[in-house]
């Protein structure tokens, strides 16, 4: 859904429950967000305000700067964000304005997004295999140089399709299991000896090797990277090249209550201890790819209660929804408070004994429901509001528009105002030196024009 709400840039807000235009396509395949944030003082304030129906994510712009700082001042190399933990411009804005210029790009669309709305931000497109012509269109049409293969047939097509002349080949080796929630070698990765051959093959076409590997989501163990790096050095030196690059990947993880996660900074320093040994070129450079780490806190979701049958509950949101996460193989629990509505219209938090409840989501389909009982209130009620924190990650990412149940409703669930970085540069574009790009004036002109072509 269209959100134009803009706080105090001039903008009236949408009046609640008002029909709204069928959502626009964005270049990840779901409906347009909107440029346009509202802001409100909190997820409360938002509450009594809004009134949400349908589910709404509140963001927290120093949740995102604390998390993306926290990466590029401690990790040893260069953090690049994983975009497909979630891709809603809003939530990358507030990457970007934390100071993130590398993006993890898995796909052409991935790679569009991120260079229409940031032209000074580098895409590497970290996937291990690739759509047919993908590669020859990032590579000539976005300038994108980064490639990642696992398989002799792959790197044949990249060759074929950027002419191999000075591209960087990072080749994926799998990883042992264990030690995260979630593994990733099964699909992807080849062993060291198999590794060996494609960094041969990689200098011999006159492209630049590398390595990267991912030890898996939300992964729990600092000394998994250690164990993967040990793996590169060996990949590397039966190859007999001088690697270029490392990619750590991904696999950082979020604080969830259900998982005991170590600080982020053992992980960094398990890294730089393991760098100081790793062969590689001198000035060559090293890489992270945090999704979770960076997006799932700054990220709260607002869903209603629609209806209680006894100790089951029938959301506004489901398994087809934003709560995929919490069907998979980890017992992974967000944060959760329960809201509900007195006589004057203030949120009031529901307090008092928990106990279980099975969670049904909103479609017509028996398999929309989570799978483990979920402790709530006694006393939840139809109506009540239940808040989820720390879900930014892969919960917009993944939703779907199932039996016609969608919602793109996103605001700032803190007191920051201001235009969204994207939007100040086309502001300065518009208008020129004419203005200071900070006058209310200059930006409710824009925001009028841009709302109300």
């Amino acid at each position: 859904m269209d959100q134009r709400v803009a706080g105090e840039a001039g903008v009236k807000p949408r009046e609640p429950g008002r029909a709204e235009p069928a959502p626009r396509a964005d270049a990840v395949g779901a409906p347009h967000a909107s440029n346009v944030l509202a802001h409100y003082k909190s997820v409360v304030d938002l509450i009594e305000r809004v009134k949400p129906a349908m589910p709404y994510f509140a963001l927290h712009p120093k949740k995102f700067e604390k998390c993306v700082r926290l990466f590029l001042d401690g990790f040893p190399g260069t953090p690049m964000f994983a975009v497909k933990s979630n891709p809603n411009p809003h939530v990358l804005d507030q990457i970007y304005q934390a100071g993130m210029r590398h993006f993890d790009t898995a796909s052409l669309n991935e790679i569009k997004l991120v260079r229409e709305r940031y032209p000074d931000a580098h895409c590497h497109f970290m996937a291990p295999v690739r759509i047919s012509g993908a590669a020859a269109t990032a590579f000539h049409d976005y300038g994108v140089g980064d490639f990642v293969v696992d398989h002799g047939d792959e790197l044949e097509k990249l060759l074929r399709e950027t002419g191999g002349k000075g591209i960087r080949v990072f080749v994926r080796i799998a990883t042992p299991l264990g030690g995260a929630m979630l593994e990733l070698s099964s699909k992807f990765g080849t062993t060291p000896e198999e590794g060996a051959k494609l960094l041969t093959r990689t200098v011999e076409a006159g492209a630049l090797p590398a390595i990267t590997f991912h030890v898996g989501s939300q992964c729990l163990s600092p000394f998994n990277y250690a164990q993967a790096m040990d793996m590169a050095k060996r990949t590397a030196a039966l190859a007999g090249v001088e690697l270029t690059a490392l990619d750590i990947g991904g696999g950082f993880p979020a604080a969830y209550p259900s998982d005991d996660v170590p600080p982020h900074h053992w992980y960094f320093d398990t890294i730089r201890e393991a760098l100081a040994s790793f062969p590689m070129k001198k000035g060559g450079d090293v890489f992270c790819e945090p999704g979770r780490a960076l997006s799932a806190e700054g990220m709260s979701l607002i869903d209603k209660v629609s209806l209680r049958k006894g100790d089951a509950l029938y959301l506004n949101d489901g398994v087809y929804g934003n709560m995929d996460e919490l069907t998979l193989g980890w017992a992974m629990e967000y944060p959760r408070k329960v809201y509900y509505l007195d006589a004057n219209g203030k949120a009031r938090p529901r307090i008092g004994e928990a106990k279980p409840f099975k969670i049904f989501g909103p479609t017509c389909d028996t398999i929309d429901v989570l799978p483990r009982p979920m402790m709530l209130p006694a006393n939840v009620a139809m109506d009540d509001y239940i808040v989820f924190e720390t879900c930014g990650a892969y919960s917009t990412a993944v939703r779907t528009a199932f039996n016609g149940f969608w919602s793109d409703e996103v605001a700032s669930g803190a007191s920051r105002r201001g235009l969204s970085r994207p939007l100040q540069l086309r502001l300065a574009a518009m208008l020129g030196n004419r203005h200071r790009l900070g006058e209310r004036g200059t930006q409710q002109e824009y925001l009028r024009r841009i709302v109300n072509p």
